[in-house]
Formats: structure tokens, sequence, C-alpha cells
């Protein structure tokens, strides 16, 4: 039921990189795609200096529903995916754990969100002691739909 287009919406997070670019945030779409009945094949599509570029990342099951596994490059940097509350038609509110550190993403089937769902976002930042001061909204304009073949990060 996650399958299709998402729109990153907001995010928050004590990641430093973010905190210093977060004057150049880039309208985020991601594509998600079902494999096997329960991997999910994620296609992340964002400008980087004007260039568009296809981030391509699985999702590996694991025991628990709505629970995933990011395996990065290297050692120790797994990151554990959770589906924290959806409705499947207009939002979705994931959690990223990595070690000690956590992050939530806001992701819309449009480019906005009701207030509703903002507020339900907001309060699941609060919970895991995160705040406003490093919650991020993303651009509602500006889309990349696909990348060139040598624009594409596997």
């Amino acid at each position: 039921q996650l399958a299709g287009r998402w729109f990153l919406v907001g995010t928050a997070s004590r990641c430093s990189y973010l905190a210093e670019h977060s004057h150049r945030l880039e309208a985020t779409t991601v594509t998600v795609t079902i494999l096997d009945g329960q991997s999910l094949a994620i296609s992340t599509f964002r400008k980087l200096d004007g260039i568009c570029w296809e981030i391509r990342q699985r999702y590996l099951p694991t025991q628990a529903p709505g629970r995933f596994l990011l395996k990065g490059r290297g050692y120790g940097s797994k990151v554990d995916v959770v589906v924290g509350e959806t409705d499947y038609s207009s939002y979705a509110i994931l959690y990223y754990q990595k070690g000690r550190s956590i992050s939530v993403k806001l992701y819309g089937r449009s480019s906005r969100v009701s207030d509703t769902v903002a507020e339900k976002f907001e309060q699941r930042v609060r919970a895991v002691g995160l705040n406003e001061d490093v919650t991020y909204y993303f651009p509602q304009y500006g889309f990349c739909d696909s990348a060139d073949q040598f624009h594409i990060l596997d």
C-alpha cells in the first residue's frame, strides 16, 4: 500500500549537514515499488546544483510489519526504518534510526499536507525529543521526474 509516488514534505533531524545546508533544500520525490512482495525499492529524485539525481535504495523487510532495514556501505551503517503512521492515501510518517540518532520524515501523496497531518508530524517529532529548531520543510516546486544514466546512485 506504500507503493507509488510520494513527496518529501518535511524532516526533523539533528544532522549537522542538514542544519548547515537547510537554505539549499530542494523539492524531493520518492517512488516506492514493492519487490518480491516484501522489500521496498526506493527511488529518490532530487536536484543538486540544478541537476536531477536519482538515488536508489532497498528497504529490506524485518520480522515486524512496518519495519525495514536499510543497509549502508561499511560497518555499522545500517538504518532501521519504521512506518510510524500512514493512511496510505495522503501521508506517511517514517522514523529512521541509525545508532542512537533518530530522524522523522513526513511524506505526502501531494507536495502539501493538511494542517491536521502537519500537527501529527510535529507531535511525533516532539515525542522523540526533537523540536522545531531541527524541523525542515521542503519546497513545493521544482521537482525532478527522472535522471539521466550519469546521475543515478545505487
